[in-house]
């Protein structure tokens, strides 16, 4: 009984060191590790550095590592701490299913918290004659592989649901792949390409000049971030869904009451009213979860987009 009464007595003690490490945390600067500066990711990551930074009295600084891949891997590679975060988008799991990575989504990060999602509307040139996603898939059906839709990286949001879309609809579009979204979406303006899935703040104004038509929203839900647009799924593709969740993540080992007050930190970050503004005026719902919650966004989303992949044998395009 002594001995039992002794090993329970070391494995509370271990726990409470354990918490009152998270308590403490953070006693030097911390990094959040992001991509390059003017992306979406950097934005982000400069807000909630702002906010961490107010709410610890320890600064909190971002770290641009120029493409994605290499921001992945510097926080892959760090001490498990809690001083080095990673920001990212789906991106993190979603490119590991269409090309070979140095890294596993899963197996070198543990998931801190959702900051947000992004979704993403299907838009047309004006000059191509459809007014819905029936019209769009109709066309298309009478015109296989002579319709092209613009894309930027491989796996990013904007390939992934026109992928996606194409599937679901059986429909044949020919991919014309850019350097990112940005000059897709200009390509798409000029005529260049005739439809594309990009974020619904980057394609905002080009639909309100008139240079672009807006069909529907890649949301399971009508977003405020595209007023009156429908949903691709209400429009004609029953079970649609393409968003892109943005979260922070720790190295894999982080311990975990420093992850669970990292995470609590980020949620009233993320939640005051000027944040919330400033992400909905880049195109971005405030989403904060618990460390589980990401946990589970990420296993779903890769079960759902593994299937596209095989399906449509996606791997290396």
């Amino acid at each position: 009984m002594r001995t039992e009464a002794a090993a329970l007595a070391l494995v509370l003690g271990a726990t409470a060191v354990v918490a009152a490490h998270g308590q403490t945390f953070p006693t030097r600067p911390v990094r959040i590790v992001t991509t390059a500066p003017g992306a979406a990711n950097d934005l982000f990551a400069r807000m909630i550095a702002q906010g961490l930074t107010d709410s610890f009295g320890t600064q909190v600084i971002v770290d641009n590592r120029g493409g994605g891949l290499l921001a992945i891997e510097t926080a892959a590679r760090a001490t498990p701490d809690g001083y080095t975060l990673l920001l990212y988008s789906n991106g993190l799991w979603t490119l590991p299913l269409v090309q070979k990575v140095s890294y596993d989504a899963v197996r070198d990060f543990a998931p801190v918290s959702l900051v947000g999602r992004q979704p993403n509307v299907l838009v047309v040139h004006p000059s191509l004659p459809v007014s819905s996603v029936k019209d769009l898939v109709a066309l298309a059906k009478s015109k296989p592989g002579q319709l092209n839709y613009g894309s930027g990286s491989t796996g990013s949001t904007p390939h992934i649901a026109a992928e996606l879309f194409k599937h679901q609809a059986g429909i044949d579009v020919v991919r014309v792949n850019y350097k990112g979204a940005g000059p897709a979406l200009v390509a798409l303006v000029a005529g260049e390409v005739q439809l594309m899935f990009p974020t619904a703040g980057s394609a905002a104004a080009h639909v309100k000049s008139g240079k672009l038509k807006a069909l529907a929203v890649t949301s399971a839900q009508p977003s405020s971030l595209a007023p009156g647009l429908p949903t691709v799924a209400a429009a004609g593709l029953p079970g649609y869904e393409s968003v892109a969740p943005f979260g922070i993540f720790a190295p894999a080992g982080t311990p975990n009451a420093i992850v669970q007050r990292l995470s609590d930190e980020i949620a009233k970050v993320v939640n005051r009213p000027e944040v919330k503004r400033r992400f909905l005026d880049n195109g971005v719902e405030v989403v904060a979860s618990s460390p589980q919650e990401l946990a589970a966004t990420i296993k779903a989303d890769t079960t759902r987009l593994t299937k596209l992949v095989n399906e449509a044998g996606l791997r290396g395009k």
